[in-house]
């Protein structure tokens, strides 16, 4: 990995395209060791957490996660996701973050140096080559090591770095078998 320690930096968390990585490589994420690992390594001056929320239920399995980050260090993004029935009759949710994710990186990028960005969405290329042309470097981290791989190769050949998750986790992350803290995990669909 390529940082350098004084570089502005930001984190920028597609919390369903991490949750979805993070179950195909089976292990959870320990959010506290997650920006410890980054706030060590560089000037990290915000970290942001993208997740749709369904309002429709009592009680969701993200709200003890999404209550932890807001209180410890994560700008937190949300708006409610939407549950519809699909062709086959199956409940379905979907939540999309991504204009929102756009919105904050390109507003954010005249004060950075360097985004990493947790999504291997191909949605994102268009976003990697603009933030690129403000002079920001762009880091993006996701799994090849997955099948099928869970980074589109379009971002990957877009990033000016790609951080393969599954090399990185032992810096900030538990097995899924492991007791769970006080954060849940989960996510809606993207």
């Amino acid at each position: 990995m390529r940082f350098a320690a004084q570089e502005r930096t930001a984190l920028f968390i597609d919390g369903a395209n991490l949750y979805a990585a993070t179950r195909s490589l089976g292990f959870d994420i320990d959010y506290r060791k997650l920006l410890d690992y980054f706030g060590a390594e560089l000037n990290l001056i915000r970290a942001y957490y993208y997740s749709a929320l369904l309002e429709t239920e009592e009680y969701s399995p993200l709200k003890p996660l999404t209550d932890w980050l807001a209180y410890n260090g994560y700008s937190l993004v949300t708006k409610p996701a939407k549950e519809f029935t699909d062709a086959q009759g199956r409940r379905r949710i979907k939540g999309n973050m991504d204009i929102e994710l756009a919105i904050d990186m390109l507003e954010l990028a005249p004060r950075l140096d360097h985004v990493i960005l947790f999504s291997g969405d191909s949605d994102f290329r268009r976003l990697v080559e603009a933030v690129q042309r403000k002079g920001v470097r762009v880091s993006v981290v996701s799994t090849i090591k997955t099948s099928p791989p869970m980074i589109a190769d379009e971002l990957r050949r877009q990033a000016d770095q790609f951080l393969d998750l599954a090399d990185i986790a032992p810096e900030f992350s538990r097995r899924a078998n492991e007791p769970r803290t006080r954060a849940g995990r989960g996510e809606a669909d993207d």
